[in-house]
């Protein structure tokens, strides 16, 4: 996928088209949920990738089409920027590598949905302290105790090595808001994160050879590569940049909260991974103090709607926001 973020310092456009009453609301809803079903489902047929390619692989493929399809989209201008913009699209693709290569080590150990839940304490613990306020230490609290509960049965049934992949994939997925927040500002349009996939392909395609070898251009592996790279990024962007031109930014960060949740549907559905009442449980908690503190971090544009041509990465008041990372380059 792939997306512009705007500067860490940027609020959502109040000059936009103003939000769309009734059908239209649920329609822009609708949307969003499609993006992450569509992210969470990429991550299972990842998962199914893995057998065939190996996990290297598997990422090379899903970011090496992911940028050939960004790039196609996009064209992005390459002339024109400082050696400042540069850096920060190296230090972009650099995250979008490590996260989506971290977070696909995770999947293979442990259950997606345990695994995403692990994941979004890294966005979710950058929102807290961000939003330097103490309701957001309170929905804090309530993450931790849903990661307990997650653990209660002995985090060995999950994989320690698994568990601790993920959450080290949720420290780069924070590294990935700040840097997608700096591209952003920087590049117009998604100029700057159809740059940033082209470096973390650049990056992984070596390791993905070296792992994969000739299975890479088996015609089904391809297939599924980039059955992959349109669910992780073409289609999610799509219909998120639709849906962000009728719905609030708080609104948006709201119903990407649910990520975890939708996680575990997938796993569920796609990979015959079921969880334990207390496994839901904690994601539950885990998606409600995701949702709290977002809402916590932004409570004065909860009204806005967001810059249509500006996929958001910079939450409400220029606070940085975990459920508002672009999902593309998420997965």
């Amino acid at each position: 996928m792939t997306e512009t973020l705007p500067s860490a310092t940027a609020t959502a456009s109040t000059t936009g088209p103003p939000a769309r009453p009734g059908s239209g609301r649920a329609v822009a809803v609708g949307l969003v949920l499609g993006g992450a079903l569509s992210v969470q489902f990429g991550s299972a047929v990842a998962a199914l990738l893995f057998p065939r390619a190996g996990v290297a692989g598997t990422v090379t493929l899903r970011l090496a089409i992911g940028a050939l399809l960004m790039l196609v989209a996009c064209r992005p201008r390459l002339r024109g920027h400082d050696r400042a913009a540069w850096l920060s699209v190296v230090a972009f693709g650099l995250a979008l590598a490590g996260m989506n290569s971290i977070f696909y080590q995770a999947i293979e150990r442990i259950p997606l949905g345990p695994a995403v839940t692990l994941e979004v304490l890294g966005p979710l613990t950058l929102s807290v302290l961000t939003a330097r306020r103490l309701a957001a230490w309170c929905w804090a609290g309530l993450a931790l105790a849903g990661v307990a509960l997650l653990g209660q049965g002995g985090f060995d049934r999950l994989d320690p090595l698994g568990a601790g992949l993920a959450l080290v994939a949720g420290a780069m997925w924070a590294a990935y808001i700040v840097c997608s927040a700096r591209v952003g500002g920087r590049f117009p349009n998604a100029d700057g994160l159809a740059l940033a996939l082209t470096v973390a392909a650049l990056v992984t395609l070596p390791i993905g050879l070296a792992d994969a070898g000739g299975r890479l251009w088996h015609p089904a592996v391809l297939g599924l590569g980039t059955g992959l790279a349109l669910l992780a990024s073409v289609l999610p962007y799509t219909l998120e940049l639709l849906a962000l031109r009728r719905l609030p930014t708080a609104t948006f960060a709201v119903l990407m909260s649910l990520g975890p949740a939708i996680a575990a549907l997938a796993g569920w559905l796609v990979l015959d991974q079921a969880l334990h009442a207390v496994e839901v449980l904690a994601i539950g908690l885990v998606v409600t103090a995701s949702i709290g503190a977002v809402r916590a971090a932004a409570p004065r544009d909860a009204g806005r709607v967001a810059d249509p041509d500006a996929p958001v990465a910079a939450g409400p008041d220029g606070q940085l926001s975990a459920a508002t990372a672009p999902p593309a380059a998420r997965r």
